[in-house]
């Protein structure tokens, strides 16, 4: 039988350590260890190596026994914390458990009219399936197989659909305009929604590209725009015109040259505008300017199919891609919903999932890729759902591996998370003599994070520092469960 959060904190736990599935002690379960005296001698305890980390802020975590779910050691663990992109372990079991792990997105080309002698009588569409890895070379597959199959020519207009997904402008409204990682999310992405933005002084002044560029093309788009404003700050400016996206940027920030990436905030327009490129430049002529289509009707004449899902999760746990943690999330609740109606709503669907798979009811998630600093999960409930669900979804080989400090033997497959003075690391650690562990750390100073200016976001004044630290210590904490629990 479950235990309650309510006798919990009221103390009434019959056993000396609770089981996962129920609930997390509040204060730290100390092991016993085969040679107490040396251990006391060699190995830190878990108390004295957070003091000497001198975080400001909270730390909490709680680390477990993956056989039997028993609550090996905590501290704090039924504290609400800020999951930062760990979140995205959870939106991985989350659409694993609903889609399955060869689950594959699907982006078509489709005709509303029959083709004769190589023209669409209608128009041709470009309907997005969500596909989060979509990027400018698959699209000039897709122009070739057109191209291939005899179509020159297309009678209608050319129009996209990204009906699969809700459109949602930012992830987190809160971060500043110009951050790659925070772009728009839809049924029609392309190159995680970034546009690639070049610079090269010229004289006196600069010129300035904007391209959808990938490994073999790199096509100019119009739906986004740059030019250099003759200022010290701020470095970039955004505002939004006709369906477009006008840039500015500082001069004196500029230097000699170089490059970075851009969100976009119309990224089925942006893949259109792509794709009628690359298709003009196979002999296809697609009308005029890209237009938005309704519905996803008509022939199908060509298909890209993603790599199978468990594949985008690898992917997307090891570079972590926030517009993939979006769109495996939102495409999980469409399937179990028949529909989602923004990024919060689905979240909330998430977080209900996991309280009734895992008893996790402390998450209170505002995505699925951990962006938005709202977002809270205690220590316990984590390791509930890295314990109940990771072995049956098949997460951990989707892990990112690391080797332990000082534990050559040991071996971690784990998921961090980083925001402004929060840092996170969920997952699994082997330790000595191979006994398998489940643990989450996590280290936030909110206040100090929500005091940033929005000039101090990118760069907060002391975050490094701060960072350092909390990596330092979960490092030690690894270090520390896998020599003391070994089997």
């Amino acid at each position: 039988m479950n235990l309650s959060r309510r006798l919990l904190l009221g103390g009434l736990l019959a056993t000396p350590a609770a089981r996962l599935w129920a609930e997390a002690p509040e204060t730290s379960i100390r092991p016993r260890s085969r040679h107490p005296e040396f251990r006391k001698v060699t190995i830190p305890d878990a108390d004295a190596l957070v003091e000497k980390a001198r975080l400001t802020g909270k730390v909490s975590f709680a680390v477990a026994d993956t056989r039997t779910g028993e609550i090996l050691e905590s501290r704090a663990p039924l504290l609400p914390q800020p999951p930062a992109s760990t979140a995205k372990t959870l939106s991985s079991l989350y659409a694993l458990d609903t889609l399955g792990a060869d689950y594959t997105f699907k982006t078509r080309l489709l005709a509303t009219g029959p083709v004769t002698n190589g023209r669409i009588e209608g128009d041709l569409i470009l309907a997005g399936g969500g596909d989060p890895d979509l990027d400018t070379d698959a699209l000039g597959e897709m122009a070739a197989e057109l191209k291939r199959i005899g179509v020159r020519e297309v009678a209608g207009r050319f129009r996209v659909w990204s009906g699969a997904l809700p459109e949602v402008r930012e992830i987190d409204p809160l971060q500043p305009d110009h951050l790659a990682y925070n772009p728009s999310v839809g049924g029609l992405n392309l190159n995680y929604n970034r546009v690639h933005f070049e610079w090269r002084r010229s004289g006196g002044a600069y010129d300035v590209a904007m391209d959808a560029r990938s490994a073999k093309y790199s096509p100019g788009v119009t739906v986004a725009k740059m030019s250099v404003a003759d200022r010290a700050g701020p470095v970039y400016t955004y505002t939004e015109k006709d369906d477009t996206d006008i840039w500015t940027v500082a001069k004196g920030a500029l230097g000699g040259g170089g490059s970075r990436w851009l969100p976009v905030r119309r990224p089925d327009l942006y893949a259109g505008e792509v794709f009628q490129t690359l298709a003009r430049a196979h002999g296809i002529q697609t009308g005029g300017r890209v237009a938005v289509a309704d519905t996803a009707e008509g022939s199908e004449l060509v298909v890209h199919e993603s790599a199978p899902l468990s594949h985008v999760l690898t992917e997307m746990l090891k570079y972590s891609t926030n517009l993939t943690a979006e769109v495996v999330g939102m495409t999980a609740t469409t399937a179990r919903s028949g529909g989602v109606r923004d990024l919060v709503s689905s979240a909330r669907s998430m977080d209900a999932w996991l309280a009734q798979q895992a008893g996790a009811s402390s998450a209170q998630l505002v995505d699925h890729s951990g962006l938005g600093g709202e977002s809270r999960i205690d220590a316990a409930d984590m390791v509930a759902a890295l314990i109940k669900l990771g072995p049956q979804e098949g997460l951990r080989p989707l892990l990112k591996t690391y080797e332990v400090e000082d534990s050559p033997d040991a071996l971690v497959q784990a998921k961090t998370g980083t925001l402004n003075f929060v840092s996170a690391l969920v997952g699994y650690v082997r330790a000595q003599g191979g006994h398998d562990l489940a643990f989450a750390i996590y280290c936030a100073d909110v206040e100090r994070r929500d005091a940033l200016s929005e000039a101090e976001m990118e760069q907060p004044p002391g975050g490094s520092v701060w960072l350092a630290r909390a990596r330092t210590l979960q490092r030690a904490l690894l270090s520390r469960w896998s020599t003391v629990y070994a089997a």
